[in-house]
This record gives C-alpha cells, structure tokens and sequence, in this order.
C-alpha cells in the first residue's frame, strides 16, 4: 500500500509505494522496481488441512450488464500496452498476450460510457485449473506491469502450470483508459521540491491552496465523472466481469498491499462466485483515515528503529553508535534539508521530501538497510544521489524525466475510497498523531494542520470504514508479517477474523512476502491456491535474515 502520509505537501504520499506494489510490478510504486534497486544498490512449517463443505453455486451474472459479462475478448501483442521503458522491453515477450475488457464508466448507467480494462496473460502451461488474478497495491500500481516481472517466478513454484496468470490494470491506470492525469512531468518535478513545513495559519493556508490546486487540476484534466468512479467499490465489480469475460465459472485471486482492500470488497459484492483469495499485506476495512495513517506511521517508525538498531551497531553508521539517540540523529541530517536542499549529480537538488521518500523506500526490505546507511551518509555530507534515485524509483519517473501515472491515480482513488478529512482540527489531529507515532519524519518545526487534496476532491467517497459482510465465502488465506511497516501485522490478524479466514504470521522485516521465494510461506500459499489447502491453525514461518 502506498502510505497515506499526513503531509501538508500535496497530496499525502511522501513515502513510497509498498514492496507489493513496486516491488511485484518491478515487485505503488514495482517486483521489478525494488528488485532492481536491491541489485543495482545493495552490494517452520508443518501439514496442511484441507477445506470442506460443499459451496453454493455462483448467482447468476446480472441481466442488465449481459453485454459486459458476455463480451469477447481479442488478444494479442502486448507493446502497445507498456507504460515504461522496463515494460516495453518486458511486454515484447511472446509469452505474453494482452486485451482490453470493456465494463461501464458508471453501473447506475450501464448504457452510459464506458471504460477499458488492461489485462496482461501468461497462458497455463500444463493441466488448467483457469486463471490467477493479481493485483500488487497502491492504489495505482500497474498490474499488467507486475506480472511481466514476475511471471517467471510464479512459473517455478507450479503457479504457471495450472493457471493462467493475469495481471490488470484497475479503471484509470496504467495502460487502462481513460487514465487519471494530474500533473504533466515539470509539475511533478516541482511538486517534489514543495515543501510545507511552516505550522502558522499562513503556513496551513499556503498548504491547502497548493492542494486545493492539485484537485483543480485532476478534475480539469481528468474529468469529474471519471474521477467518480475510480474508486474500490467499482474496480470489484469490474474484477467479476473480467472473470467471466475469461471464462472462469469462480475468481482465483492473489491480492497484494491495496490489493487486498480489492480482494476484501470483490469477497462482499460477489462471495460465492469465489474460489479461492490470497491476501497479503492487508487492510483493515475497519479503520478509518486517522486510524489507518497514524498505525502506517508507527510501523515504519518501527522498521526504522529496526534499521537503527543495526546501524549502529556497525561502523561509520552516519547514526552514530546509541540506537536510543538514533532518531534525533537521523533528524539532525535530515531537517536542514527543509530550507538547503544538497545537490545531485543530474543537475537536480535533492529535497526534504524526497530524502524522507528514499529513506521510507528502503525501510520496506532488510535487504536494503546496508544501502541506506550509504545513503544517509551521503546526504550528510552533501551528496544527494543515492537518496534520490530510490525517490525517483518510487515516483516512476524515467532518465528523461517522465513520470507515470501511478501517484495520480493513487491520489484519485484514495480521495474516494474514504470520507475526506474536511474540518481543520480533523487535519491537524491526524498531522499531530502521525509526527508522535513517527518522529523519525518530523519537519522539527511542529505538525502543519493543512486539509489534503482529498478536502477539496470534486466528488463526494464511495467507500466508507466497515465490517465486510462476507456470508457465503468459501474460506481466504490471509498473510501478515510481524515487522511490516506499510501494512502492520495487527492488520491481517484482524482482516483474516473479519473474513473467517486462515493466518499465515511470517516473522520477518519486510512488507508482505508470498510468493515472493521463502520456501514455508510459498508452500502453503500455492497449496492454497492450486488444492484449495489451508494452512494448520497458528501457521508460522521465519523469513532469511538480511
């Protein structure tokens, strides 16, 4: 999931896009993405139970949307759908085949405009049980994108024999139209140098005229009846006509980070047209906007004490040598930056913003703790490079300086998922709460109680904090870690509860982690999946230290 920051400078995404989102796309904002950072930068289970019981049979799909659920689809070469310059490359596989299914813009007015949904395919290679759909987080992240980069490994674990692996793009991104579109690539480069760190009433004012303006933007350039519909509630339903447009009787799905609030609400529009739901890295559908942003928070202050803790006890830690001082050091090196950014060898300057979303990238995999070490170390003493290469990784902005639509569209989607925050002591309680929960973060000049975009969205939410009524669901597998500090374990505890679902708790330091290459949980994820096995109850495994 990509954090929901409380920042004043913007939009709220400071930091970057969980693992599951980039780091399984380049595996929002890619498996391919940190994977390629970890390269490029960084030099016990037991028996399975089955499920019984035999279940329902799937409702009938609705008549007044028989066009959609009946359509065919047309696939073919996938060039024509990539986004980056890593997924032109990718999509030119021939392994791959691609399509664009229709569903209405609006379902209150099927006979209105309509909407195309990108699908990226890898056939099945051996006996078919029908397709795996995945989604990898944000909101925003591409799907197609992240089952390009990770095809091959879900190949090897006996996902590829027997199911067709599908990833999609949800309404508004990547390669589905139409696309949200917020910002050109020169605004964005600028949005990445404001910062708002002044807590005065002249300060917040200045804040929410910046996000105020974004909102302007989106709705001008994207349009409000687009941005109407973008929202979870909607991307479920098209989720069941993709199903059927494929030919799959129930949905198989592998739902990561944001993904899972997906797989949560496809699991309540359509329970009994399910087969079977992996869910990692979860999200409480309970919580409401401050709950959720301020437990975020403390989870990645949390895998920053961790870090420290490690730091520290090697040498040249830019840390120092106490952990227990570790936070004012790390504020020490970070906070001048609010008013002198430090130059990068591109040209560009490197700004308190972009320090902070290049430190929170890296606290997402142990793996990459050596490697931001190094880049703290080069930002206090005047080198912004390291920092800002995992910055721009996260913004998916490209060595010619294009961007995306990712964090857009993450923006768009969240501003209708929940109730907006629209009183100014709502802001300013969420800006107070998140900096006691995460001071690593602090500006050091106190919380600025600025209203986000979402304040100023041009239409009312479609989705509000609730308990998922779920009746009639076959049993879910739910996967948490115990150091993830996008999706906080206590997260998947709850969500497995609220769907009557099976617990996998991996101990480890990282942000999700099925099907990701540990033996335990890839064993029992793909019994799931493939036999419909559940884990034993208290299922455990232990990721490989860093």
């Amino acid at each position: 999931m990509l954090p929901r920051l409380p920042r004043p400078r913007g939009h709220g995404h400071a930091a970057p896009p969980s693992p599951q989102g980039r780091r399984r796309r380049g595996r929002a904002a890619g498996a391919v993405v940190l994977g390629a950072v970890v390269a490029m930068l960084v030099t016990a289970c037991s028996g399975v139970g089955t499920m019984s019981g035999e279940q329902p049979a799937p409702p009938q799909d609705p008549p007044e949307l028989a066009q959609f659920y009946d359509q065919q689809l047309s696939w073919g070469p996938c060039a024509d759908y990539a986004q980056t310059d890593d997924d032109r490359q990718a999509f030119a596989e021939p392994q791959f085949d691609c399509t664009r299914v229709t569903v209405p813009q609006d379902y209150a007015q099927p006979q209105g405009e309509t909407m195309q949904i990108a699908l990226l395919r890898k056939k099945a290679t051996g006996d078919k049980i029908g397709s795996l759909f995945t989604d990898p987080g944000g909101p925003g992240a591409s799907g197609t994108s992240f089952m390009a980069s990770t095809a091959a490994t879900w190949s090897t674990n006996g996902l590829g024999d027997r199911f067709d692996l599908i990833g999609f793009d949800p309404r508004g991104t990547g390669a589905s139209e139409p696309k949200i579109q917020c910002l050109t690539d020169a605004e964005n480069d600028e949005d990445r140098t404001k910062v708002f760190a002044d807590p005065s009433p002249a300060g917040v004012a200045a804040a929410e005229a910046y996000n105020k303006q974004f909102a302007d933007r989106c709705t001008e350039r994207t349009g409000a009846d687009v941005l109407a519909n973008v929202g979870t509630r909607d991307v479920a339903k098209d989720m069941d006509i993709m199903r059927a447009a494929v030919g799959d009787e129930k949905m198989t799905y592998a739902g990561f980070s944001y993904g899972t609030e997906l797989g949560t609400a496809y699991a309540e529009a359509f329970p009994q047209n399910v087969r079977a739901l992996l869910l990692d890295g979860a999200i409480d559908p309970t919580q409401t906007t401050i709950d959720s942003t301020v437990k975020q928070n403390a989870g990645f202050q949390q895998a920053f004490d961790a870090f420290a803790e490690d730091c520290t006890s090697k040498p040249n830690c830019p840390l120092g040598t106490d952990p227990a001082q570790a936070t004012r050091a790390f504020q020490a090196v970070m906070q001048p930056l609010i008013d002198k950014p430090v130059p990068t060898s591109d040209g560009r300057v490197l700004s308190f913003n972009d320090a902070q979303t290049g430190v929170s990238q890296a606290l997402y995999l142990s793996q990459l703790w050596p490697a931001l070490q190094q880049g703290i170390s080069q930002v206090a003493n005047g080198n912004g490079d390291f920092l800002m290469t995992l910055a721009d990784l996260y913004h998916q902005r490209d060595a010619q300086g294009r961007y995306t639509n990712m964090l857009q569209a993450f923006q768009a989607i969240t501003c209708v998922n929940q109730p907006p925050l629209k009183e100014p002591a709502e802001a300013l309680e969420l800006a107070q709460r998140a900096e006691e929960a995460a001071p690593f973060r602090s500006t050091g000049q106190g919380p600025v109680g600025a209203r986000d975009a979402c304040a100023f969205w041009p239409v009312p939410p479609t989705s509000e904090p609730h308990t998922p009524q779920v009746e009639g669901l076959p049993p879910v597998l739910v996967v948490s870690v115990t150091g993830d500090p996008a999706t906080p374990f206590q997260a998947g505890v709850d969500l497995a509860d609220q769907l009557g679902g099976s617990l996998i708790t991996v101990n480890g330091e990282q942000h999700g982690a099925a099907l990701q290459g540990d033996p335990c949980v890839d064993r029992l994820a793909v019994d799931y999946l493939v036999d419909l096995k559940l884990p034993p109850e208290g299922a455990e495994c232990t990721l490989a230290p860093a």
